[in-house]
């Protein structure tokens, strides 16, 4: 059983950040649209399409070092499939950027003509990068350009303004801040958004949350949440008494030896967002729900 959760944050900077997108998409070439591996449904904005019209789109599936090989193939396909293109990136350890700009040329490839044919060859193109908070814009765009171009952190909400960054393949790319939706449509995916990162911790019950990430995990990836804090995972026994057992293992009590569940929260979310339980893709391909087959 699942404890019931209402997670909402669109702060105010976001409603600033959808204007400058609307305003300044009008001046690329293509959406590169960076969403997180590990939740490639609930990580996607559903105002961008909006938002950016029919610019070409090119799907930066980031965060592959800590999601599951296998279901990022299959997000691959999905999206493929789906009209897309996608290029599958680790941004921390740079898998997979060094392919960004052919894939853009690709993407391009008949608007590079039409520039040619006008007598434009070599125009820079420009892009405007896009995404919800915390899936590893800033630190992609720093990867891409070779150097500190863009202000990087575990943290959402911390790029806020309009930054062109010139790259030197003949590209410019427009660092947007990350904008989430003003009402998630269901608690499954404000979850996701929540377990990854990308609301911040201080408007969340983490307990809660934590409680719900075990839940999920033992129906998922039971090897790994059981190897890591060596625990028994009893059909019957709620998330909760899952995140209590772990706090004794890991020798986390208040006073009278009661397991400190606030701690445990903490511990359960920075190790999954750290990737310390494994490879963990919580979406699969045709289903909306987490972890779901």
């Amino acid at each position: 059983m699942r404890e019931e959760i209402n997670i909402q944050w669109f702060p105010g900077h976001m409603t600033k950040a959808r204007r400058m997108i609307a305003e300044q998409v009008k001046l690329v070439d293509a959406v590169c649209e960076i969403i997180d591996a590990r939740i490639p449904i609930s990580s996607r904005n559903p105002d961008l399409d909006e938002l950016t019209g029919d610019k070409p789109r090119l799907v930066i599936m980031n965060r592959t070092d800590q999601a599951d090989p296998e279901a990022t193939k299959r997000w691959s396909a999905y999206y493929r499939a789906r009209g897309l293109a996608v290029l599958e990136t680790d941004a921390k350890s740079g898998k997979g950027t060094s392919e960004f700009v052919s894939a853009v040329r690709t993407l391009l490839k008949e608007k590079i003509k039409a520039y040619e044919a006008k007598g434009q060859a070599g125009r820079v193109l420009r892009l405007m990068v896009v995404g919800i908070p915390n899936v590893g814009k800033s630190s992609f765009i720093n990867r891409i350009a070779g150097r500190r171009a863009a202000e990087a952190s575990d943290r959402p909400g911390v790029t806020r303004g309009r930054q062109w960054i010139t790259i030197g393949a003949g590209l410019e790319l427009l660092d947007t801040p990350g904008i989430l939706w003003p009402k998630f449509e269901s608690q499954t995916v404000g979850e996701n958004l929540a377990f990854t990162g990308a609301v911040k911790d201080d408007i969340l019950d983490r307990e809660g949350l934590a409680a719900n990430l075990m839940a999920i995990l033992r129906e998922t990836s039971p090897q790994k949440l059981a190897e890591r804090y060596k625990i028994e995972l009893p059909a019957e026994k709620s998330g909760y008494d899952l995140l209590g057992a772990a706090a004794k293992k890991r020798g986390f009590l208040l006073p009278g030896g009661v397991p400190d569940t606030e701690r445990m929260a903490a511990v359960l979310l920075d190790e999954f967002r750290g990737g310390k339980l494994g490879r963990i893709t919580l979406e699969r391909p045709g289903t909306e729900t987490a972890g779901g087959e």
